[in-house]
């Protein structure tokens, strides 16, 4: 059986936490503007509040940037390391994990247990948050498959060196 390292797989599920909560901040936050970070416990209606969820928008996305950054670390070091090769399906698939995990994890927290905001907060709890859920699980369960069919069909057991 081949075995795939696991570190150039952690390497591509970080960075794709961070790019999946960039997208959220980017999209929903700035260009769409139908949530901030805290809009749901302080709705954006007045100066003051808009400049809070902005700060807090802010917070949000420098969580990501290191998130990011961690992830870049990983695969330089996986890579130096020579803890296995970054290989399309790994990077692909790891991404697709980790960007479904952060709207698993976000979705669940943010817009279900804490209710901090919606991802259409004018509608407050809606479907919208569902589908959020949804889009997440569907983003984790086809990045499995794909890393899962990798080369015959390995599942990353552990770390991989290979000699000098």
């Amino acid at each position: 059986m081949v075995t795939v390292s696991r570190q150039p797989l952690a390497a591509a599920m970080a960075i794709g936490i961070g790019l999946g909560g960039f997208f959220d901040g980017i999209i929903f936050h700035q260009i769409l503007q139908v949530h901030n970070m805290l809009s749901g416990w302080l709705p954006v209606t007045d100066l003051v509040s808009a400049k809070t969820n902005m700060v807090w928008d802010g917070l949000f996305h420098a969580a990501m940037w290191v998130v990011t950054l961690a992830g870049v670390g990983l695969a330089w070091r996986a890579g130096r390391r020579g803890d296995g090769a970054m290989t399309t399906r790994t990077l692909v698939g790891g991404f697709l994990i980790g960007w479904g995990l952060f709207n698993l994890v976000e979705g669940l927290i943010d817009h279900h247990l804490l209710g901090v905001h919606h991802v259409y907060e004018a509608m407050g709890a809606s479907i919208w948050d569902f589908v959020f859920l949804g889009w997440g699980a569907a983003m984790l369960l086809a990045g499995w498959l794909i890393v899962r069919r990798g080369p015959a069909g390995a599942m990353p057991t552990g770390p991989r060196r290979t000699a000098p």
